[in-house]
């Protein structure tokens, strides 16, 4: 009888393993961005270049989806050789004693909304965050791939993640800002079962 039970609880356990869907970031498509106030009269805009992210979902309209990602910090991209070297650097970033921006989280779905929530660790600081996610659909790409899209909208402080240079202007104002609006475009490509 016991034999039964435990081939019956593998059976089960095997239903849902496969009942779940992973999916991987198509980093040609993908786009980690951000926009930061500067001198307050402009923004610049950046992105990282080097990154990871794994989404596992149970349900095909990604409710619940468990999301994980990873951006190498000194892979900072804002088309300023000497402004990139200063965000790697202890002012900002510190790349080479802190090399990853992590979060981990969980993808959810009220009325119609996508809210992504979890923990955004950059530095030596962890926080809860929560940022407003559109899901644009899934869609047969052919030649057995399978697509899912995404735009994420939100902001931080740095200052909450000890990026914390605060030079000013002679008026007493920032040279940059505090606030940084996260612009991110994601596609992800399902995994072969």
């Amino acid at each position: 009888m016991k034999k039964v039970y435990a081939m019956l609880a593998f059976v089960l356990m095997a239903g849902v393993a496969s009942a779940q869907t992973t999916w991987s970031a198509d980093k040609a498509h993908t786009k980690i961005g951000f926009i930061v106030t500067h001198m307050m009269v402009s923004e610049v805009e950046g992105n990282f270049k080097d990154f990871d992210a794994k989404v596992v979902s149970k349900n095909a309209d990604f409710d619940g989806a468990e999301v994980e990602f990873t951006a190498k910090t000194a892979s900072i991209n804002t088309e300023n050789e000497r402004r990139d070297g200063h965000l790697k650097s202890d002012d900002f970033f510190n790349a080479e004693k802190f090399p990853d921006v992590t979060f981990k989280g969980t993808l959810a779905k009220a009325g119609g909304k996508y809210q992504l929530k979890g923990k955004l660790t950059l530095r030596d600081v962890t926080k809860d965050v929560a940022f407003d996610v559109t899901y644009g659909g899934t869609i047969d790409a052919g030649k057995g791939g399978v697509k899912a899209g995404f735009k994420l909208a939100g902001k931080i402080n740095r200052q909450d993640y000890n990026l914390k240079w605060a030079n000013k202007l002679q008026d007493g104002s920032a040279v940059v800002g505090d606030e940084v609006a996260l612009n991110c475009r994601i596609e992800l490509n399902k995994a072969a079962q």
